[in-house]
């Protein structure tokens, strides 16, 4: 029996079908029902007899951390740490999900599994710490590290790219930032395909290929707009609170060894885009 925590994101939508589809035992709980920082939820990890624990809640609000650092560390960092010190007293396999913005973003070549934490914004330092309290637990874990996520639901990039593509004739996305896109559909898939060629340890997952996030948004207004002038520009032409990294491409090499190369970004794209209501 494994427990879902948060089926309702974006990821953790993608998991609940997956689980469906494949018939597998599972429990979803959600929040407030279940709440990372409270002692009665963790107390059902540490009690119950759950193989696996599928952690899909987070504190997802990148620009709103930096000036909420404590209550965005308390749960993707504090309660993440207690939540693997339950499964390791349940002998339960935590399945916690990271990001690239643990990493500087000052790379020119794909950031290794165990690459150093540098994170540079408060989003990426409680995530890091997250990181080190998992590994620090005795909980058998697997961490998978992911980044840009979009799926055919929630509220996400792709989404909005395609919105805003069908009702203008121009639009300006940054052009200096570089990544992985990662489909939440593919990322539960491999993350349960890695569990079940008994992965554990820290791993990456995203789509193949890599691009800007202006690549990715032409990408996908040319799809419902081809019209449409997708133009690229800096990053200061639409300044954030949180400092963004301008390269975090992860490295998929570990990942591929177990289940063989990820589907590019734009296979994934094109299946995500054809499910969107």
């Amino acid at each position: 029996m494994d427990l879902l925590i948060s089926p309702d994101g974006m990821l953790g939508r993608a998991w609940k079908t997956l689980l469906e589809e494949k018939g597998l035992p599972f429990e979803a709980v959600s929040y407030p029902e279940f709440d990372l920082t409270s002692d009665a939820s963790l107390a059902r990890v540490s009690g119950g007899s759950y193989d696996r624990v599928i952690n899909c809640a987070a504190w997802t609000d990148v620009d709103g951390a930096e000036t909420q650092e404590t209550q965005a560390t308390a749960i993707n960092g504090d309660a993440v740490g207690r939540l693997a010190a339950c499964c390791a007293e349940a002998g339960s396999v935590l399945v916690h999900y990271s990001t690239d913005y643990v990493f500087p973003g000052d790379a020119t070549v794909p950031y290794p599994v165990d690459g150093a934490h540098d994170p540079v914004n408060a989003y990426g330092r409680g995530k890091a710490r997250g990181e080190t309290l998992i590994r620090e637990s005795a909980a058998g874990h697997l961490i998978l590290r992911t980044s840009w996520l979009y799926a055919p639901w929630g509220k996400n990039f792709v989404l909005t790219m395609r919105k805003l593509g069908a009702q203008r004739d121009t639009l300006s996305v940054v052009n200096d930032q570089r990544g992985r896109p990662t489909s939440a559909q593919h990322l539960a898939s491999v993350s349960l395909g890695l569990l079940e060629a008994g992965a554990r340890g820290t791993l990456h997952v995203t789509d193949g290929g890599e691009c800007t996030w202006h690549e990715f948004a032409a990408a996908v207004v040319a799809t419902v707009n081809p019209d449409c002038d997708v133009q690229p520009c800096s990053s200061d032409a639409f300044p954030r609170p949180a400092v963004r990294p301008a390269y975090s491409v992860l490295d998929l090499a570990p990942t591929e060894a177990f289940l063989g190369p990820m589907p590019h970004w734009r296979d994934n794209l094109a299946a995500v885009l054809s499910e969107v209501e």
